[in-house]
């Protein structure tokens, strides 16, 4: 059992700049590797922020130029900002480094903090993150008079939801009953401590992922706490279910080096 630190840099009024956040990472990174300090989760809220990983495609950032910041994390294009709860768990891993075991933790730890909410949320296999699942196909509403199974987002690579109104858009996801993102996961391992992490959406406007593609997903859309449960829920009661969370799955998990298949020789 490894023991866990929880910083609160700043929420509200009080929210932090995305370059300070990221400034005060490598800060508590450096430490981490050596040994200076345990294993830290910073928890903050940005002012509305678009940030780029290493895979973000031109073509799925925002059309009017909006500034994007580039980041050395995981993943592609998404926005953080007010109403949206932001984690960047700073932990030494054993090596060779198990990635996706991490990402699955912080995934767990989520999932069980939506359940404690009321809201039942998952997985989806081939996308990171924690999810509200969606309708069968056959049962959703049809889109712009279309059925579903002509849906151009499936079938036109060229196909921009950012260009063809709001019934395509990643923030009525929820009303055409369609797998949504609730809470975005990017993450960076150097010298084998994390760095980046998650993005757990309480209570934001979300119509601000309506100018990018978020996380480069064309066919989903994006979700909060507050509209899933058709109430008002706030950043204060989150995070310490959220932290309670983390603590339960980071402290208690059993961390193993990623096995490596070697070759036989032939």
């Amino acid at each position: 059992m490894s023991e866990l630190r929880f910083v609160h840099m700043g929420f509200g009024a009080d929210a932090v700049e995305y370059q300070e956040a990221w400034d005060e990472q490598r800060r508590v990174h450096a430490a981490r590797f050596a040994d200076e300090v345990p294993d830290t989760v910073l928890l903050l809220e940005h002012p509305p922020v678009y940030t780029a990983g290493r895979r973000t495609e031109d073509s799925e950032r925002p059309l009017d130029g909006t500034p994007v910041v580039d980041v050395d994390r995981g993943g592609k294009i998404t926005w953080h900002g007010p109403g949206q709860l932001v984690g960047y768990p700073i932990q030494k891993l054993p090596r060779p480094v198990d990635v996706i075991a991490h990402v699955r933790r912080l995934e767990e730890a989520l999932i069980r903090a939506c359940a404690e909410f009321g809201l039942e949320t998952s997985r989806v296999e081939g996308r990171s993150g924690v999810w509200v699942l969606g309708d069968p196909v056959e049962q959703r509403p049809a889109l712009g008079g279309l059925s579903l199974d002509f849906d151009p987002r499936l079938t036109d690579e060229e196909f921009d939801p950012r260009m063809n109104g709001p019934e395509y858009a990643p923030s009525n996801a929820g009303q055409r009953r369609e797998d949504r993102k609730i809470a975005a996961i990017g993450i960076r391992v150097a010298k084998g401590v994390t760095m980046h992490g998650f993005a757990l959406n309480v209570n934001p406007d979300n119509r601000w992922f309506d100018r990018i593609i978020p996380c480069g997903i064309r066919d989903a859309g994006v979700a909060s706490l507050a509209n899933e449960l058709g109430r008002d829920v706030t950043i204060a009661e989150v995070v310490p279910v959220v932290e309670r969370h983390l603590r339960a799955v980071m402290e208690n998990a059993d961390l193993k080096p990623r096995v490596i298949e070697k070759t036989p020789a032939v």
